[in-house]
């Protein structure tokens, strides 16, 4: 199945001069679906991590999943005030402006090994903010694996020495 027959491209969303890739006609498909999970799970297969962590909100969609498969705890990475515990944040910026994420402060153990799962790779600073908050918490990002990568933004050098994994590239 090719997954990009089934990736919409919708203009000016959230804001002008920006193409978005909506992934919601993939997660309709549960054929696609699966199949993305599919292969998540197995560009994984073969690394040593102890748990995984998504970010809200499309992070969660294929964490989740992901982690069940491969039988592993699931961390949710949320926007402030989200989660009910203490909590560890970082600030950030992003292809239309910025952000702040947190982590609840006992969510990765030290020496943890981690695997970070989104739909997206564009400018990578969430996941460079995800990747700040594992190592001050003690743990290590051994993978991070994307539905979708768009190369034209670079996300990769602001990860620089990660093992990424994108399953669709434009």
């Amino acid at each position: 199945m090719d997954l990009n027959t089934l990736i919409r491209d919708v203009e000016n969303f959230p804001k002008e001069g920006i193409l978005f890739k909506d992934i919601t006609p993939l997660l309709q498909d549960a054929k696609g679906l699966q199949e993305s999970i599919d292969k998540m799970a197995e560009s994984v297969q073969d690394v040593d991590f102890d748990i995984v962590i998504g970010p809200e909100s499309r992070g969660f969609i294929f964490g989740v999943p992901l982690a069940y498969k491969l039988q592993k705890g699931f961390v949710p990475v949320r926007k402030p005030g989200k989660l009910p515990y203490e909590t560890i944040g970082q600030s950030y910026d992003l292809e239309y402006g910025s952000n702040t994420i947190e982590m609840h402060i006992d969510a990765i153990k030290p020496g943890q090994k981690v695997i970070i799962a989104d739909d997206l790779l564009a400018t990578g600073g969430t996941t460079k903010a995800i990747v700040d908050l594992v190592e001050k918490l003690g743990g290590e990002v051994v993978k991070i694996v994307y539905l979708i990568e768009l190369e034209g933004l670079n996300g990769r050098e602001l990860l620089k020495g990660q093992n990424i994994v994108s399953l669709l590239k434009y």
